[in-house]
């Protein structure tokens, strides 16, 4: 049995994502460790900056605050996340995660299994905060350098 080389990836070496808001970055992903069952992120949101609403059709969302507060509505329902409170997002529902406390938020979501294919992974369901900027890259080929 081939081994994979064990890859460490640091969020200063994954370039952030703001299309859909906020900071996004992708860190453990096929393209940056060669993972096959789904992939890692965090976003941080500065109070009153959110994260424009979406559904994932293949996956399930699982996040988890590290630091702040966060609103997350899930198929119209308000959630409210504190430090160290987590939440699943099950696959199909509608969510927008939004900043609504004081300091900066600092989530970390992981989304399983993969879509068929990258672009399928998600669909916006609310115009995003920078339509122009690049989408995230999750699949392909992994890198040496870490960045998705």
């Amino acid at each position: 049995m081939h081994r994979q080389p064990v890859r460490k990836v640091s969020a200063a070496d994954v370039p952030a994502i703001n299309r859909i808001g906020g900071d996004v970055r992708i860190l453990l992903s096929p393209r940056t460790v060669d993972a096959t069952a789904g992939f890692l992120g965090t976003v941080t949101l500065e109070p009153g900056e959110y994260v424009a609403e979406q559904y994932n059709p293949y996956s399930d969302k699982f996040c988890y605050l590290v630091r702040g507060e966060v609103t997350i509505r899930i198929d119209g329902e308000k959630v409210v996340l504190a430090a160290d409170e987590a939440v699943m997002v099950r696959r199909g529902q509608r969510h927008r995660i939004e900043n609504t406390g004081g300091e900066t938020a600092l989530l970390v979501f992981q989304i399983a299994p993969l879509a068929p294919r990258p672009e399928l992974g998600h669909v916006d369901t609310e115009e995003v905060p920078h339509p122009d900027a690049a989408p995230p890259l999750v699949g392909g080929a992994p890198t040496t350098e870490g960045s998705s």
